[in-house]
């Protein structure tokens, strides 16, 4: 009951004695807002950026690997890599006849041109040769029209199925693409299909795209070239022992001695997200340490101003200490005055946090998300920190001794 009082006792002279300080409640309340301002712009930004990646590594395909020549991230000796034998459609039958938990098998080249339609150009467009099973294995769906037959690899067909950001620049009034002859390489292909739309990938589109059967692509993109082997796991479950099992066919048909290490990458989306990890996470550290010293300024800040009331109302204390407050009195006064300023500036300090990290998502290519729980932890921690430099002072005003107080001018 006693404490009951004391809280709301306290919390009554806390609200009085920052209403009688205006301007220095508001210097306080700003020092603090700053802090937490930083800090949660910092999370909300960061929060969104690994909620966008996510979702773009989804779009790879959570059950796809590729096997290539060389890994998708190149942490080793890149001469290597280029030395290593090209893998054939040799490999690849092999893989698609021996490996038992293995789906969809297709061959991939790729490599990078113009694309031509009506005097419009588009410079550096993804051109990839492939076969009717690629749609299983890269997650790619038609919108319009249709995607490539076996019929059209085996014809060697001049036909094509384009990315979204071509068909928005090539037809943006909404013409049927379907029929419409482009020039890729400066050769003409007949548009044929229309893929779903992917979004980008570590700031790379995946609609900028022009998929072609794999045989025609051979035919016009001559060179020697190592191929990439795409395959769709039958069960997401298995992926571990599906990778055991291709490094195993893989070997053999490379004809790798036992004490050679492989001569291939098994190439993965969850690979990615590693190497995003390490990359952003020395990053993310040192944003959070930033946010975190100018949220300490502000906690000190509150710890001096609280000092300076504790002195100026020290006369306050000993008349209260001689009509019988007790130091738990006291120490709940100034506690409750300590962290209700500094939830105040918490408060604030959340809504320009993320209402900022909001802005820069909108005019930068950078992604903000605001989570409920972020909310709470801004104020929560600005509440928190406002009592622990808080403590301090209370117990310094608790601690008077209420005869000096009393004679205190």
């Amino acid at each position: 009951m006693s404490l009951r009082i004391d809280l709301v006792e306290g919390m009554r002279i806390a609200v009085k004695s920052l209403a009688n300080h205006r301007l220095r409640t508001l210097l306080t309340t700003v020092g603090v807002g700053i802090g937490v301002a930083t800090l949660l712009a910092i999370l909300g930004i960061t929060q969104g950026m690994d909620t966008s990646f996510q979702a773009q590594l989804a779009s790879l395909g959570s059950s796809s690997v590729y096997i290539g020549k060389h890994p998708w991230v190149q942490m080793g000796n890149w001469w290597e890599f280029r030395n290593r034998k090209n893998l054939t459609l040799a490999h690849m039958e092999a893989v698609r006849s021996q490996c038992t938990l293995c789906g969809a098998v297709v061959p991939i080249l790729d490599d990078n041109d113009d694309v031509e339609f009506m005097g419009r150009s588009l410079n550096f467009v993804s051109i990839t040769g492939s076969t009717a099973e690629y749609l299983t294995v890269s997650g790619f769906e038609t919108t319009k029209g249709r995607f490539l037959t076996d019929a059209d690899n085996e014809g060697r067909r001049l036909v094509a199925v384009i990315g979204t950001d071509i068909a928005d620049t090539f037809f943006p009034d909404g013409t049927d693409p379907l029929g419409s002859s482009i020039r890729i390489a400066g050769k003409p292909f007949t548009v044929i299909g229309v893929l779903s739309r992917k979004g980008k990938i570590l700031d790379q589109s995946q609609d900028l795209t022009v998929i072609v059967p794999f045989n025609t692509f051979k035919s016009f993109f001559r060179g020697r070239r190592s191929i990439e082997i795409g395959i769709q796991v039958k069960d997401p479950e298995t992926m571990d022992k599906t990778e055991d099992q291709l490094v195993g066919i893989l070997r053999r048909a490379r004809e790798t001695p036992p004490e050679k290490p492989d001569d291939f990458a098994i190439n993965k989306p969850d690979q990615l997200a590693s190497t995003y990890e390490q990359l952003t996470g020395a990053l993310y550290g040192v944003a959070l340490g930033i946010g975190f010293i100018t949220l300490l300024v502000g906690g000190i800040g509150i710890m001096n101003i609280m000092l300076v009331s504790v002195r100026e109302r020290t006369r306050e204390i000993g008349i209260r200490r001689a009509l019988g407050a007790t130091k738990r009195t006291i120490i709940t006064q100034f506690v409750l005055e300590a962290t209700l300023v500094s939830a105040v500036g918490g408060a604030i300090g959340t809504i320009v946090g993320l209402g900022g990290a909001k802005i820069v998502s909108l005019i930068t290519p950078l992604a903000a998300t605001v989570k409920p729980g972020t909310v709470f932890f801004g104020v929560g921690f600005a509440a928190l920190v406002g009592l622990v430099f808080g403590i301090w002072p209370a117990a310094r005003a608790a601690n008077l001794d209420p005869v000096e107080a009393l004679r205190d001018e």
